[in-house]
């Protein structure tokens, strides 16, 4: 019989703690929402009374079938359960779960708490007690257990027997500072076991400041625990915590662990990881990281071409595990190293069937190669080759034509004497044989010709109002005042769909303006449904 083991996620919690990252109370609900609905065991929301954004967000339960969980400190040396207003907050909170805090570093202890070793263990058995009298299930993270373990064993393992004997559910061990090597999480994890605490009541916190958090959580499990906490996409302080987008599929999937494991995440449940993955990134208004193992766009591509024939007659070739079991899929992508198999491959995903031996295909090789062998990525803007691709090989509805456009950047004086940068651009374009001219300005010049570009689109207009720039990056491809400049335009729209555009030019400008273009032509080749398939997956 496989043994059960829970999935405990800390992102409303320590992953609130990655730089840049603030949620709203709307936001930590909503992140609750995704989290039950793909059936995590555990939301844990926050810390209610250490600020205002926590303290309403526990103002009601979050989660219909995980177990929503508050995290606080154990009461304070010196201070009764009862009057410790911390308690009071934890208790008072409508969570199912308390999770405390507990030091387990007798230097922390020393330091941090200003208290003795001993008061340290009551303050942990009080807690733990009151939580369960009060009908909550208590859980107990051990901080800095691997390094307390490490200066003091015997009072780390006191800490954890504590917790554990008082009636904790789960003694977490964690590993704050991230700097534990996986062989020293296996040891250290079983002369826990051996003094006392069962596996079955033993979880994992591993950060992953050594890029090794996924690893350590597998070398506990391994060890004996039977719990895991991480984040979403692996967010956190610092180099943030173990991710459980990568720890999911690879105890679902490998045989390493499915053979005796099991979690809450079956087959059906581990389709939704990529779109929980990206869904989550789009309320973080961030980019997905394309090369996130199991979910990103190039965890399942290939651009070489020797590799792509291979892949095509077989997928086990060059694919660990079906990208369709985690929701995600295939990508063989075509830029100047690839063969007619990334090609032909790459055509038919997007509806577009064309022989081995047509010399449009040929064509459209030649063009590729010529023109990323002068800064063109198409590996990296599935839009802009899809437009050429269906240029090349067939034909594209001429929805506009540009006449032209002028971009002017003024730098001058306000009345306050504060330098003022003011970018002015003009568009003049021709629909169904009307001209239509638009005036925009902005600080940017980019932003003054996007907003021109599309300021009057005629009849097309409806059709892109819900067009979002979402992300712009500029490389210069050579050195020098004349130096050549590659625009990547990431794009998306209120159907939730991202795709990519390019455009290279000796002006940054002209770029620009390339990959706008293109940009706003895919989107009304996508609204008829005459592109877009891959974007849609």
């Amino acid at each position: 019989m496989k043994e059960r083991i829970y999935l405990f996620d800390t992102t409303l919690r320590d992953g609130q703690q990655t730089p840049g990252i603030d949620f709203s109370v709307e936001d930590k609900i909503a992140i609750a929402a995704m989290l039950d609905e793909f059936g995590i065991d555990y939301v844990e929301g926050g810390y209610p009374g250490a600020n205002p954004t926590d303290t309403a967000f526990f103002s009601e339960k979050r989660t219909s079938q995980a177990s929503f969980v508050a995290f606080g400190m154990t009461k304070r040396a010196g201070v009764s359960v009862s009057n410790d207003p911390g308690i009071a907050g934890l208790l008072q909170a409508k969570s199912d779960a308390i999770c405390f805090v507990a030091k387990s570093w007798d230097y922390h202890v020393a330091v941090a708490l200003g208290c003795t070793n001993e008061e340290n263990l009551e303050c942990i058995a009080e807690s733990v007690k009151a939580a369960v009298g009060a009908g909550k299930e208590a859980i107990v993270d051990c901080e800095h257990f691997f390094d307390g373990f490490k200066a003091n064993p015997a009072y780390a393992l006191a800490c954890a027997r504590t917790a554990y004997e008082s009636g904790a559910r789960w003694v977490v061990l964690c590993d704050t500072n991230g700097g534990t090597q996986p062989p020293e999480v296996r040891a250290i994890v079983e002369a826990v076991i051996a003094s006392g605490v069962p596996g079955r009541c033993l979880g994992i916190h591993a950060h992953n400041d050594t890029g090794q958090a996924v690893a350590n959580s597998l070398a506990a499990v391994d060890a004996g625990v039977r719990q895991i906490q991480g984040t979403l996409n692996g967010i956190g302080e610092r180099c943030g915590n173990a991710n459980l987008v990568t720890l999911i599929p690879t105890l679902a999937l490998k045989s390493a662990y499915n053979t005796r494991f099991e979690t809450v995440i079956d087959e059906e449940r581990l389709l939704n990881l990529t779109r929980l993955s990206h869904a989550f990134d789009e309320l973080l208004n961030r980019s997905p990281d394309h090369q996130m193992p199991y979910v990103g766009a190039s965890a399942f591509a290939t651009k070489a071409g020797i590799h792509a024939s291979a892949l095509l007659k077989d997928p086990r070739t060059y694919e660990h595990v079906p990208p369709e079991t985690v929701g995600n899929f295939r990508k063989v992508m075509v830029s100047d190293q690839g063969g007619k198999a990334n090609f032909i491959n790459a055509l038919k995903r997007r509806g577009i069937e064309v022989a081995k031996d047509d010399p449009k295909l040929d064509l459209l090789i030649s063009i590729v190669k010529e023109r990323e062998s002068i800064g063109y990525a198409y590996e990296g803007a599935d839009a802009s080759f899809e437009l050429l691709a269906r240029r090349t090989l067939g034909t594209i509805p001429e929805f506009f034509t540009i006449e032209g456009f002028r971009v002017m950047i003024e730098r001058r004086f306000d009345s306050l004497g504060r330098v003022k940068i003011v970018s002015e651009a003009v568009v003049k374009i021709t629909i169904d044989g009307q001209t239509l001219m638009s005036v925009a300005d902005a600080e940017g010049p980019v932003n003054a010709l996007d907003l021109a570009l599309r300021k009057d689109f005629g009849k097309y207009q409806h059709e892109i109002d819900d067009l979002v720039l979402a992300d712009f990056k500029v490389r210069i491809l050579n050195g020098g005042t004349e130096a050549i400049t590659r625009v990547l335009i990431e794009s998306t729209d209120s159907d939730g769909v991202r795709w990519w555009t390019v455009g290279v030019s000796e002006n940054i400008i002209d770029a620009s303006f390339q990959a706008l273009m293109d940009s706003v032509i895919y989107k009304l080749m996508k609204n008829r449904q005459l592109a877009g398939k891959i974007a849609a997956e």
